[in-house]
C-alpha cells in the first residue's frame, strides 16, 4: 500500500496515511512481548510531549495538547497565527508532521503491523503526508475555531472503530504466534482505522486542510 500525490479536485483526501503489508513471516517473540519491548519508545513520546508543555508552561513556545494526535503537537499556537497573522509557520508544520510520523510508526508497532523497532528518524514501512497550506489564500482564518467541534461525529465513530481495532490486533496477535502472519483483512482493517483518525487530526488539531474528513477507511 502505498499513498498517492494529492491533486486538487481529486478524489483522494489531502491527508495520505499507508503501512506497507509485510508479506513475510513476523518475529513471534517480538510479538509475544511486544507491549514490553514497546515501553523505551513509548517513554520517548511522552518525554517529547512533556517537555513541550513545560515550554508552554514557562513563555518559552508551546502546544495545544491534542487527544488525537497524542499530545505534543502544535495546536493552539498554529490556531492564534491562522487567527490573527493568517500564517503557518513552516517549522511548526515540520514539527507536527514529524511528530505524527513518529506517533504512527510506534502505532503501527504497538499494533502489531510491523515487527522492526520504531525508528525516531527513517520512515520505516509508514508513509504520512499532508501537504504545507497556504494560510492566506487555502485556509479560512475562522474555521481553525471550530474545526474540534465539527469533527464530533468523527470522534464518536472512531470510538467504535478503535474499539473494533483493538480486537482485531488481539486476533492478530495469535495469528502471528501460530502462523507469523498478520491476516490481510484484519491488516486493511486497522490501517484504516489509523487513516481516518491521521485525517482528522490533521483537520482538527494540526489545521493543515479545511477540507472535511471523508467518512471512510480507505484512501
Amino acid at each position: 500500500m502505498e499513498s498517492g500525490a494529492y491533486t486538487p479536485g481529486g478524489d483522494q483526501y489531502p491527508v495520505q496515511f499507508s503501512v506497507e503489508y509485510p508479506d513475510r513471516d513476523l518475529d513471534r517473540v517480538s510479538t509475544a512481548f511486544r507491549l514490553i519491548a514497546a515501553i523505551p519508545i513509548v517513554i520517548v513520546l511522552g518525554a517529547i510531549g512533556g517537555s513541550e508543555w513545560s515550554s508552554w508552561s514557562n513563555g518559552n513556545g508551546g502546544h495545544g495538547a491534542s487527544i488525537a494526535a497524542g499530545g505534543g503537537v502544535l495546536f493552539l499556537p498554529a490556531l492564534l497565527m491562522i487567527l490573527f497573522r493568517q500564517k503557518y509557520p513552516r517549522w511548526w508544520y515540520d514539527w507536527n508532521l514529524e511528530l505524527l510520523r513518529l506517533q504512527n510508526r510506534v502505532a503501527v508497532y504497538l499494533g502489531l503491523l510491523d515487527d522492526r523497532y520504531p525508528s525516531t528518524d527513517e520512515t520505516q514501512s509508514v508513509s504520512l503526508e499532508f501537504p504545507y497550506p497556504d494560510a492566506k489564500q487555502g485556509l479560512n482564518r475562522w474555521l481553525p475555531l471550530v474545526k474540534w467541534f465539527l469533527a464530533i461525529p468523527h470522534y464518536v465513530v472512531l470510538v467504535f472503530l478503535g474499539l473494533a481495532a483493538v480486537v482485531c490486533v488481539i486476533i492478530a496477535w495469535f495469528a502471528i504466534l501460530f502462523t507469523g502472519r498478520y491476516p490481510r483483512g484484519l491488516f486493511d482493517f486497522v490501517v484504516g482505522v489509523m487513516r481516518w483518525g491521521n485525517r482528522v487530526a490533521a483537520y482538527a488539531f494540526v489545521l493543515v486542510t479545511d477540507q472535511y474528513p471523508p467518512f471512510r477507511l480507505s484512501p
